[in-house]
Order: structure tokens, then C-alpha cells, then sequence
């Protein structure tokens, strides 16, 4: 591998232009128009590379050596809880040590919905709900309330409220993928929400979504711009976008998001919490309807680490309807307090590293002073070419998504949003045996990834190249067509849901204008537990700011108020 990436020469396009030129791409010329986008974009190399002997099958994930300590998910999640330290943020520890003091989670929730009618009831909404049903939330309150007071929780998670991307089902709710035609009911929890369910979690509801997932930006036509709290007049990122949202705005301190392409990490670090892509089947998928099954990964995003990592202990592990995550070994949290990082080597490929902004380059060269500190040393590693990365991640995915709404697009393609047909369009173009030279590149990528990762424990480079750049609102709400920042967004992502590796986005402080800036961690298949304790290091480092957006669901400590210790005005 040696570190390599092409310009994105595309213009951006919106408006009466954007409707023009989809419409093109749907028409007879569209075979030719398409034909000159894809080779425009580098293409052609892509087409002509070689993958060596790889067959058109993933390479198997190895796994590491099994922990000699065994706890069972509800143990894991309170052991990550308990490290938690002293802090008013609302973190999962805050619900938990509150409702040991007698503080009564129906009225919590109460609370948290009048914090959801002020951020999401107006006409300047965040953005932030598909759907809730207050009364459902509501029961579910009282009756974590009556277990709490019996001295019986499920879990360090009973009572907390958690919110669910739109991407996967909850027995009630159209499970609408953030479109305006899925109308069908879902009839049963799919297993991330039957899991939180058994830890008591408290479900508020679904989140606005980018339409199908197809897009980082996470700007929805149907169901409104999701809005980011630190400044509403800038994007969250997507496609999971008001899942950073709505932790970010202290709405609850977790939630669920998906990530076929970045869909939990570029939002996590354009709204400055932290968010998990698990090892590729460490999360069931059962009940998540299928997008990109090569690719996708459902996952927690939350407040903190500790917080991310309690979500996680209770959803990984083997699902009997999910044949790839009954590959797994047991997931654990080995060395989950280990502070000192000595002995673990940082791969960073600097060309890579510093192709970004100035500031976020800046941010996360202090994440790595941070972990060096720690005891960690960087070993200089050769970076991907981005163009054979963005080349075999596109038509994977696209190719998929076209394949899982290949009814709709016959029977309607314009019941999708114009961002969306663009890039079903494109999707549409690809071959089958462009789609097998993809396959071939993700196996041969995933092989070269192991043998680098040899030579290092986790790989670090800045989450996304920019900040949260601005809602093109002239353009809404069909928003744009604007390839410079997708790639921008995506440049740091797409090694992960390739090979299948396990990476989180961590924040890593502020730029100059007050915008959250994202450290990106990956490591080798299923050790999440070290990614937990990089992520974590980094984070008591890190300064943290109250969002312009945002709301207070708990009572504060005796003595304190917000500004305080942990969060900063």
C-alpha cells in the first residue's frame, strides 16, 4: 500500500439544476452522462487495478486470544459504568447513581419529553424525531420505576432513555429507512432493541435518518433537516444523523446508529460524542432492514466512552437469525481501567494523517500526544490509495442499495429524494463483474490490512478531513449534490467497513469556530476493549462544551451547576 488520493473534481449541484440532472441520469442519455461522471471521478485506474489472487469471498476475520476474565454483558456494562469518573454530564453513570438515590425515572422521562417539545416542537426544529409514542415511553418509565424501587434493575441501563435510527425495527413503528413510502408496521423488535429492552433501557422512539442511509451529510427531504445542537445552522453528518444529534442536544445519553460508509462516525465527530462501528457481525442485524450487507454495521453511539462501551456490552454477541455474528468470539472489556498504554503501538501513515484541515489536524495530533503520554509509541505505516478504496466501497454499497430497493425503484424511483436517485443512478451503472473486481479488492484489502496491522495495534487518523460545514439551506429541502465534501467526510472511513474492522470516533476538542473535531481509531477484528481504552485516554484530555442546543433531564449535584468540573459554557 502506499498513501494515494485524487482530487474530487465533481461541481456541487443543487436546486433546479440538481433536478435537471438527475432527471438526465433516469433518462436515455443517462448511460452516457453516468459513463463520464465514474471515469472523471478515476474510474478507469480502479477498473484496471489488480487485486492479485483474491477470490470474491471476505477474507475470515481472525480471532485474538479469548480474556482470561469472563463477565457476563450485564456485568461488563456496570463494569464500564463504574469507571466512569466524577462528572455533571449526563452520562449513563449520572442516570444510574440518581436512581440509586431514590430519583424516580418516570419522571425523568416526563422530563425528557418536554426537553424533546422544546428542541424538536417548533418551527426551527433540530430535526430529531421520526416517530415516538409518549405513552408507550411512558409505561416502560414506570415500570423500571417499580423495578428500581424493588431493589431488582436489569441492568445499569434500566431507566435510561435511549433512541433508535430509523434503520432498525421496533415492534409498533414503521421502520421508514427515511423515506416517505415505507409504510409498514414493524411487528417485532429487532435484536438491538430486544436487548436494550431486556438492560430496561427506556426507548424514546426513531431518529431521522438520511433517506436509505445513502448519504454522510444527513440532510432528509421528507422528514426535515437533521440540525447540529452546537450550531443548528450546520449539518450533523449522516447518515445516522439525529443519532449524534440527539445525544449531542442531552436528549439521552445514548442512542443507535448504523454505519455502511461512515453512518455512526462522521456524525459522532461532527457533533462531538463518541461513536462504535463493532467488528463486522459483532452487532446482530437482525430486524435492520437490509441496505448493504457487505458493508453495514449497526452500532451504539453515546456521550463518553464509558457510556458507548455499556451499550456495547449489552448488544454484541451472537443472534441465531444473524449468520455472521454467530461467527464471533465472546465479546469482553479485558483491561477496561488500564490507563497505561505501554506496549501499544499507534500506526499513523502522516500523508494521510495530515490531509485534512488545519485545525482538526491539530486536535488530533493531540489525541496522539495524549496516548504517547500514555505510554503508547507511533510506528509510521504506508497509507491506502484512496482511489481504489472510494472505487471498491462505492460499488459495493450503491450496488447493494440498488439491490435492496430494486422494487421500489421499479415500480417509483421518484418516491426517492434527488440526493438519493443520484446515487441509485450511479449504483444502477455499476456491472456484475465490476461488482465481483469489488468483492476481489475487499478480500485482497482486508489481507493487506491484517498483515500491516502486525506492525501496529490500532491505526489513528482524524475522523472526518472538515468540521461540520454549513446547511445549504437555499437548497432544501432537496438538498445538493456535493462530492468535495462527501469525500471530505468519507476520506478517514471506508478502510473500516471494507476489511470489517472495529473503529470508533472519539472527540478531540474544538476548532476555532467552536465545532467539534473527531479522532479516528481502528483496530484489529474484535478488539473493540482496546479501542475503549485509547478512546478513554483521549477523552479525560479533551475539554467539553455545552452545544447552543441543549437540555438538562437530570438534577444536578448539591452545590453545582452547569460549567462546572466536566462541561464548560
Amino acid at each position: 500500500m502506499s498513501y494515494h488520493r485524487d482530487e474530487v473534481r465533481a461541481p456541487r449541484v443543487a436546486g433546479l439544476a440538481l433536478k435537471a440532472f438527475v432527471r438526465a441520469l433516469e433518462s436515455g442519455v443517462g448511460p452516457v452522462l453516468l459513463e463520464k461522471l465514474v471515469k472523471d471521478s478515476g474510474i478507469d485506474a480502479w477498473r484496471s487495478s489488480s487485486s492479485g489472487d483474491a477470490p470474491p469471498v471476505q477474507c475470515p476475520l481472525p480471532h485474538p486470544p479469548a480474556p482470561a476474565d469472563r463477565h457476563s454483558p450485564v456485568e461488563q456494562a456496570a463494569r464500564a459504568v463504574a469507571a466512569a469518573p466524577a462528572s455533571n454530564r449526563e452520562t449513563v453513570a449520572r442516570f444510574a447513581a440518581a436512581y440509586r438515590e431514590g430519583l424516580d425515572p418516570t419522571a425523568v422521562i416526563r422530563r425528557v419529553h418536554e426537553s424533546i417539545e422544546r428542541l424538536d416542537g417548533r418551527d426551527e426544529r433540530l430535526g430529531l424525531f421520526i416517530s415516538r409514542k409518549q405513552e408507550e415511553v411512558l409505561a416502560a418509565a414506570e415500570a423500571s420505576s417499580r423495578r428500581l424501587r424493588a431493589g431488582t434493575p436489569l441492568s445499569v441501563l434500566d431507566g435510561v432513555p435511549v433512541a433508535l435510527k430509523d434503520e432498525v425495527d421496533l415492534a409498533g413503528h414503521v421502520t421508514t429507512l427515511g423515506t416517505r413510502f415505507r409504510k409498514d408496521v414493524a411487528t417485532k423488535d429487532s435484536a438491538v432493541a430486544a436487548r436494550l429492552k431486556a438492560a430496561g433501557a427506556v426507548i424514546l422512539g426513531k431518529l431521522n435518518m438520511n433517506e436509505i442511509g445513502i448519504n454522510p451529510i444527513g440532510l432528509n427531504p421528507w422528514h426535515g433537516a437533521a440540525r447540529n445542537p452546537y450550531d443548528r445552522k450546520r449539518i450533523t453528518g449522516g447518515s445516522s444523523s439525529a443519532s449524534a444529534a440527539v445525544v449531542a442536544a442531552g436528549v439521552c445519553p445514548l442512542s443507535i446508529g448504523a454505519d455502511g460508509g461512515g453512518s455512526i462516525r462522521i456524525p459522532a465527530a461532527l457533533c462531538g460524542i463518541v461513536g462504535l462501528k463493532a467488528t463486522w457481525g459483532r452487532i446482530p442485524e437482525t430486524g435492520v432492514p437490509p441496505l448493504c450487507w457487505n458493508v453495514g454495521h449497526v452500532g451504539p453511539m453515546g456521550l463518553t466512552v464509558d457510556d458507548v462501551a455499556a451499550m456495547y456490552a449489552v448488544l454484541a454477541g451472537p443472534d441465531d437469525h444473524d449468520v455472521i455474528s454467530k461467527l464471533q468470539p465472546a465479546a469482553h472489556l479485558a483491561d477496561y481501567e488500564k490507563g497505561s498504554l505501554a506496549g501499544v503501538r499507534l500506526g499513523i501513515c502522516w500523508p494521510w494523517f495530515e490531509d485534512a484541515a488545519t485545525d482538526v489536524v491539530a486536535k488530533c495530533r493531540e489525541a496522539v500526544k495524549s496516548l504517547t503520554d500514555a505510554g503508547a509509541t507511533v510506528v509510521e505505516i504506508e497509507g491506502p490509495n484512496l482511489n481504489t478504496v472510494l472505487w471498491t466501497h462505492s460499488t459495493l454499497i450503491l450496488s447493494e442499495m440498488c439491490q435492496a430497493m430494486r422494487g421500489q425503484i421499479e415500480r417509483d424511483v421518484t418516491q426517492f429524494g434527488l440526493d438519493s436517485r443520484t446515487n441509485l443512478a450511479i449504483g444502477n451503472h455499476f456491472t456484475g463483474t465490476e461488482y465481483v473486481h469489488a468483492l476481489r479488492h475487499r478480500h485482497a484489502m482486508t489481507r493487506e490490512w491484517l498483515a500491516l496491522m502486525q506492525t501496529c495495534d490500532v491505526v489513528i487518523t482524524p475522523s472526518t478531513a472538515i468540521t461540520a460545514p454549513y446547511i445549504p439551506e437555499s437548497s432544501l429541502p432537496d438538498g445538493e449534490s456535493n462530492l468535495p465534501v462527501v469525500d471530505a467526510l468519507m476520506r478517514f472511513i471506508r478502510v473500516a467497513n471494507l476489511t470489517g474492522f472495529p473503529a470508533i470516533s472519539v472527540p478531540a476538542g474544538f476548532d476555532r469556530e467552536g465545532m467539534p473535531v473527531g479522532v479516528h481509531l481502528m483496530a484489529r477484528p474484535y478488539e473493540e476493549h482496546l479501542l475503549f481504552r485509547l478512546g478513554r485516554v483521549i477523552e479525560r484530555n479533551v475539554d467539553v462544551r455545552t452545544p447552543a442546543d441543549h437540555a438538562l433531564c437530570l438534577p444536578l449535584p448539591a452545590g453545582e451547576r452547569v460549567g462546572e468540573r466536566a462541561v464548560a459554557p
